[in-house]
Formats: structure tokens, sequence, C-alpha cells
């Protein structure tokens, strides 16, 4: 049984340099939402696009160490970092990682709708927002708040995640926000020395999912130990592997992402009076 959104619906954020807005976000913790992120945001970068990533996930900012980046001076914070042609802000820039951040939810979106208004963004065509896993009050506030186009939601096979999925895409219906699809992670594996396909945590969940909820299935990402090794370096496996079947797999996915954010954003705009 879902809950009533109750109170007053908080004002959204003007961000009018920026023309998509996208929210990845997962039901639960675990299923690499944050590299879906990345992956994602890099992809689009590579094609053309001008590209922000936003790393919400105040309590667990991950983004950071997955692009290689630092410490930041907090007067300088007004700007966000650059790599990989990207623009970047995230609470982990502000904070050390050993540093624990002990917040309640108002604080959490006071510090995202700073990260959101008082950045300088300039002019993007997408803005990635890497929400925090789950459906608790603090992502309830950034989905309500911050100017979404829609919503991207990660989950892997298993029918525990896929029950938090479904979890995570009903609170975005309940805030009227559009669900651009559902992407399956950690879908296969392709063994390297004999070529077999080995489905670990099953496969076919999340296509099941979206098919069952009525919304699209972007796609099914292999399991690639490289992707973490990446993730650690600090380079996104699309830009340092672009020759690999995950990386094609994420340009694949940022192609679908472009076509649906572009036809949300057809839906929306009013056809001139004749």
């Amino acid at each position: 049984m879902s809950m009533p959104i109750s109170g007053t619906m908080p004002q959204k954020i003007a961000l009018p340099g920026v023309r998509y807005t996208l929210a990845v976000a997962s039901g639960k913790g675990g299923v690499g939402k944050s590299t879906v992120a990345v992956n994602l945001a890099v992809a689009l970068q590579q094609k053309g696009n001008r590209v922000g990533l936003l790393d919400a996930d105040i309590y667990g900012p991950s983004v950071p160490m997955m692009l290689g980046l630092g410490l930041v001076d907090p007067r300088l914070a007004k700007f966000p970092l650059e790599k990989f042609g990207m623009k970047v802000m995230s609470m982990g820039f502000l904070v050390p990682p050993e540093r624990a951040v002990i917040w309640r939810g108002p604080m959490v979106h006071k510090a995202v709708a700073q990260f959101l208004s008082d950045i300088d963004w300039g002019e993007l065509d997408f803005l990635v927002v890497d929400l925090p896993p789950g459906t608790g009050d603090a992502q309830l506030t950034l989905t309500q708040s911050a100017p979404l186009t829609g919503a991207i939601i990660v989950t892997t096979p298993q029918d525990v995640s896929l029950i938090d999925a479904r979890k995570g895409l009903k609170m975005f219906q309940e805030v009227r926000v559009p669900v651009l699809g559902i992407v399956e992670n950690m879908s296969y594996f392709i063994c390297p020395k004999c070529g077999e396909r080995y489905e670990i945590f099953r496969h076919g969940g999340g296509q099941r999912c979206a098919q069952e909820l009525g919304v699209a299935f972007l796609g099914a990402i292999p399991i690639e130990p490289t992707i973490a090794v990446q993730g650690d370096l600090g380079v996104p496996i699309v830009a340092s592997h672009p020759e690999t079947e995950v990386a094609k797999v994420y340009h694949q996915l940022a192609d679908r992402v472009i076509a649906a954010a572009q036809e949300i954003h057809a839906q929306e705009t009013p056809l001139p009076s004749l």
C-alpha cells in the first residue's frame, strides 16, 4: 500500500541553461547505480552533448573516486569541476572520505538544492543526477524540487532487487516524474577464455519488470570486472576501454535515453497557435 504524499510541494528549482535533467535512481543500494550514472554521463558527452553530473548521494558520494577527483577549496564550490569534458559536483569534493555526513532529510535537501541553484552549470544538454539509493524523505524531496525531465531506474536481475525497483518507480509516479525506463545491471557474464555466457544473478528480470509496469526497458549491462577496476582508478570504462562490449552497451543506453528525453520534451512543448 502506498502512503499519500502530504504537505506542500516544494517549489521547483529553475535551471534555465539545462535542456534535460535526468535522475538515475535505485530502490536499494548495491546495484551499481553510480557506476551506471557515471558511464552514462560519459557516453552522452562522447556523443557530442554538453553534460553535467551531480552526485546527490550526500551520505555516500562515490562519483569523486570514480572520476579520479579529490577535495576542493569550499570557497570555489560555486564552480563545478571538469573531467572527461563534463561538469561535475559532489559533496565528496567538500568532505574528506573518512568523515561521515550525519544530516537529517531537510539538510540533505538544502545541500542538493544549493548544488542545483548556486552552482554555475552554464549551458548543458544533459544534467545527470545520481540520486541516493532508496525511497525515503531525502529522495522524495529531491524529486519534488529538482526540475527532472525523467528518471532511470537501475536494478539487478534478482527478485529482491526488482521489488525495490518497483518501489522506486512508484515514488516517481507519485511525484509525477516520467520514468524513461529500467536498466538491468550485472545482467550476465561472458567468460573471456571460452566466450560462454553465464547468468550469475539470473537474467531478464528487469525486462519483465518493465513490461509489467508499462515502461521502457533501456538495456542489460553485463558484469565486467574491468568496470570495478576502472572505477577505482578514476577512469570509467566507457572512457578507458571504448572498444569493449560493455562500453558499446552504454552507448546504446545513451542513444535510448536521448530518444526518450526528446520524446518527453516534444510531448511537453505546446504546439504553436495558428
